[in-house]
């Protein structure tokens, strides 16, 4: 089970099947496999070796896709690094890895000049996004000599991926060839993909989840890669490449179906969208079921360090919540993958009953090895022989999966433990809120306090007294949150996550925040 046999076993079964379909260029699998191979020998040329670390910074691309394979196929480790992140930041990243090489786009070359690399003493590789001579990347692909490929074991590193580290320094979490391609394996079971499927690349491909396009790879399928979201690219990029299958995140979903100029673009050939990462209003699920009637949605949960599905929410049982009006079950993230073991535990790793609240833990052949040297965080995070999520959930007599809150997220105030998600349902219900966040602040009397940021709607003018009687026909009174923001948007990660560190940051301190009672 390693990656490169996909890319060597595609050029010999699907050789004349498009591997790559783009603006720039469309690649057979006999052409993507040539250039994998000579990719690698690039970087051997660069003087890396199997086991080595090298660096992409790329958006979106079929060149950044094979940097990656050319990593799978000669053993050298790629570490796609968040392009939106800080100078400080990168420069921690290529230091914990060791990167012997960084390969960029020329727009990041100012911020690979920044001071705060100075330390940084690997070699640079410009990725041009033109193809033509004078493209340094493009000579040299074209001058180097297939590399063979290497025979690496299924155990070894397959990729380095950071979090995110909004509340921290991000870690590098090490996947193996066996982690991926056993989560391939088990979400194509789960949602159904095909051979003959195009699979749209728009999450971010620093972020595991692009790795949700293994499966297309390895059913010898097609790529279409856009380098940023909006609505008219994606829209255009499925008309014209005819995609079947994305991967998308709950603003993507929502962002799509409140477009109206992707009405003009023909888009009946998307038949499957994965959605994941952060949790989905009913509604938005709703307007995407009327805006793409011929696409199945599948709901998923999962982690970089589980490569990264844990969990899928089929599309029948979407069909089910919204032909009968009653949509709790789209509140949950659905059924574990094959093959996975997961349990809801107390604070001392004791198995819960069905229907009890508790911390997820996992083990399976997706999970993670464990972080790059951090023994410490390997230690907490993978004690007695499972993978602690971090995340507070229950099981219902089904077997679906309900995320109550990230553990850290949980809000303990006046010694009652309140789940932000719980409120931010309640918020969403409110006709006049667009968005809406729940975090704890400091509080002389009460330990804690529920402070929200709201995202108000268009045109709509909210108070926090009618916010708050809202709030009172939905849950109890310590659920409330007594203090409040109105602001235009919520912080935000790559992938759409809501930064709630930089949240708890701004607001921290009294004289930052409005203090509202009601």
């Amino acid at each position: 089970m390693i990656l490169s046999t996909i890319i060597a076993e595609n050029a010999r079964i699907h050789a004349r099947r498009a591997a790559v379909l783009d603006d720039e260029r469309t690649c057979t699998w006999t052409e993507f496999a040539d250039r994998v191979a000579r990719v690698a020998g690039v970087l051997r040329n660069l003087g890396l070796s199997r086991g080595e670390r090298f660096a992409i910074i790329m958006r979106n691309s079929f060149r950044f896709a094979e940097l990656l394979w050319a990593g799978y196929w000669s053993g050298i480790v790629p570490v796609p690094v968040n392009w939106r992140l800080s100078p400080l930041e990168i420069g921690a990243i290529l230091e914990d890895c060791d990167a012997r090489l960084v390969a960029a786009e020329a727009e990041f070359l100012p911020m690979l000049n920044s001071p705060a690399l100075s330390s940084w003493q690997g070699r640079l590789l410009t990725v041009e996004a033109a193809s033509g001579r004078e493209a340094q990347y493009e000579r040299l692909v074209a001058a180097a000599a297939p590399a063979p490929q290497e025979q690496v074991a299924e155990h070894d590193d397959a990729i380095l991926l950071y979090t995110s580290g909004t509340t921290g320094r991000g870690k590098g979490v090490r996947l193996t060839h066996r982690n991926i391609l056993s989560n391939a394996w088990q979400l194509g079971l789960a949602i159904g993909v095909r051979p003959s499927d195009v699979y749209l690349h728009v999450a971010p491909m620093f972020h595991s989840a692009d790795l949700n396009g293994t499966i297309c790879f390895l059913l010898g399928g097609s790529h279409v890669y856009v380098p940023q979201f909006t609505p008219e690219i994606v829209a255009a990029a499925i008309e014209r490449h005819r995609v079947t299958v994305s991967n998308w995140v709950p603003t993507m979903v929502k962002m799509m179906a409140d477009a109206p100029a992707i009405e003009r673009f023909d888009l009946t050939s998307l038949r499957l969208i994965l959605y994941g990462s952060s949790p989905m209003p009913a509604e938005w699920l709703r307007a995407a079921r009327q805006k793409l009637p011929e696409a199945d949605l599948h709901g998923s949960y999962g982690l970089t360090e589980t490569s990264p599905i844990l969990t899928t929410l089929d599309h029948a049982s979407h069909v089910r919540c919204f032909e009968s009006g009653d949509p709790s079950l789209l509140k949950s993230v659905g059924k574990p993958m094959p093959g996975l073991e997961m349990r809801i535990v107390d604070d001392r790793d004791q198995p819960l009953a069905m229907g009890k609240t508790g911390e997820v833990v996992v083990r399976g052949p997706q999970v993670s090895p464990g972080y790059y040297r951090r023994d410490e965080d390997n230690e907490r995070a993978y004690r007695g022989g499972w993978f602690h999520t971090g995340d507070v959930g229950r099981f219902d007599e089904d077997g679906n999966l309900y995320l109550v809150d990230r553990i850290k997220d949980v809000i303990i105030t006046g010694g009652e433990n309140v789940y932000s998600t719980e409120v931010e349902i309640v918020l969403y219900r409110h006709p006049g809120i667009s968005e809406a966040a729940i975090i704890g602040v400091p509080d002389d009397r009460l330990g804690e306090a529920l402070f929200a940021v709201i995202v108000p709607k268009p045109d709509t003018t909210l108070s926090a007294e009618e916010v708050i009687e809202h709030c009172r026909a939905y849950i109890g009174g310590y659920k409330i949150p007594r203090q409040m923001v109105f602001v235009d948007a919520l912080p935000r990660t790559a992938l759409g996550k809501v930064q709630k560190g930089v949240l708890r940051r701004t607001y921290a301190n009294p004289p930052d925040r409005p203090n509202r009672q009601g």
